[in-house]
């Protein structure tokens, strides 16, 4: 009996010293504070109070720390110890600041009105390279040629195919803008083959992407850009799309064409190497993340990153690994701060444009 009392008596107590475990010296300095709505609308100061917002709002926030590093870095002179890279005859990966910006995106992106973003970028020479997939260059010559329109996710796959429609998330895209992009890919196709048996002409998805560009020549295209400001695009599965399907018709009609990945491979590998900083901006997973990541260990790592995207890395996939896990195979440096923002690139890369390119541009562009 005495025993059930005690037991009684302490009970209390145990609770209490499990339940307030006394708080030890921590290094946490940063409140977590959101946006004070009593000042009024201010879209600056509302994306400022990000940081200190919690979960994505604060990775987004870091992001934006962290694309902005890659900035401050590249406005820095180049270490004298480098040169100025003048023996490069490659004007296209020559090195043109203390910081080479990577800049990668699945198709999707080309699809969508983050597009426009990216040509913003390209335009003004706020990115030196470009990785890419097949979809993701042929999707920006297609919408010089015709116009991809809003839909909806629930449209009816059956539905759209009777119709002659294809669907990519909530986007359409009527068949006819492919059978017209067949139209202007195919006498290029021929000139290629052409160039190659006459000059012997040695074509990689970049130069061929370089010459699509010259060739769209329309300034709403993001290849046009890259081609006209000396940016390389490298798609390493460039026949895996629709211009691939071009080529497959075209193989028949006039066989011959030969393109070289290994030489992109190299060209894209010694932009790392000889890079004096680097940093990686990756909308996406797949082919196009881990290309870009491949090539900047050859220099044993980026100097800065950021991932957006929505994988997770539980299935081991290179998609949604986090950047520690690049750190440990030397793509991103020991002493980095890579950020991964899990969100739609679609919702937030406009905005982190917005916090960090746009404003060093704007900034330093004369009125």
């Amino acid at each position: 009996m005495a025993s059930n009392v005690n037991e009684r008596d302490t009970a209390p107590q145990k609770a209490a010293d499990a339940v307030f475990v006394p708080t030890q010296e921590h290094g946490f300095k940063n409140k977590v504070q959101g946006y004070d709505w009593s000042q009024g609308l201010d879209y600056g100061k509302l994306i400022g109070s990000y940081i200190t917002t919690g979960f994505q709002a604060t990775t987004f926030g870091l992001a934006v720390n962290e694309v902005n590093k890659m900035l401050a870095k590249r406005i820095e002179p180049i270490p004298e110890s480098l040169g100025l890279d003048e023996f490069e005859e490659d004007l296209f990966i020559k090195r043109k600041s203390n910081c080479t910006i990577f800049l990668g995106y699945t198709s999707n992106m080309c699809s969508s009105g983050i597009r426009d973003t990216i040509k913003f970028l390209v335009q003004n020479k706020l990115v030196d390279c470009i990785v890419t997939t097949a979809g993701g260059v042929e999707e920006d010559f297609i919408k010089c040629l015709a116009p991809t329109f809003v839909g909806n996710f629930e449209l009816k796959g059956s539905t759209l195919r009777e119709s002659g429609i294809n669907r990519i998330g909530n986007l359409v895209i009527p068949n006819d803008n492919y059978c017209k992009f067949e139209d202007w890919a195919m006498p290029l196709l021929d000139e290629m083959v052409a160039e190659q048996k006459e000059k012997g002409t040695k074509w990689t998805p970049s130069k061929i992407i370089e010459k699509l560009g010259r060739a769209i020549n329309n300034p709403e295209s993001v290849y046009y850009w890259a081609a006209m400001n000396n940016i390389p695009v490298f798609s390493p599965a460039l026949t895996d799309g629709s211009l691939g399907d071009m080529m497959y018709f075209h193989s028949y009609k006039n066989p011959g064409l030969v393109v070289d990945i290994l030489e992109d491979l190299k060209r894209l590998n010694t932009m790392a190497v000889k890079a004096s900083n680097s940093g990686m901006v990756i909308l996406g997973g797949g082919l196009i993340k881990h290309h870009i990541c491949n090539a900047n260990l050859m220099r044993n790592g980026a100097d800065f990153a950021v991932f957006i995207n929505t994988a997770c890395d539980f299935d081991g996939s290179d998609s949604g690994a986090k950047p520690d896990e690049a750190v440990s195979w030397g793509k991103i440096k020991k002493d980095a701060t890579p950020v991964k923002v899990c969100a739609d690139a679609s919702l937030v890369f406009p905005i982190l444009v917005a916090e960090t390119f746009a404003k060093h541009h704007f900034s330093s562009t004369p009125k």
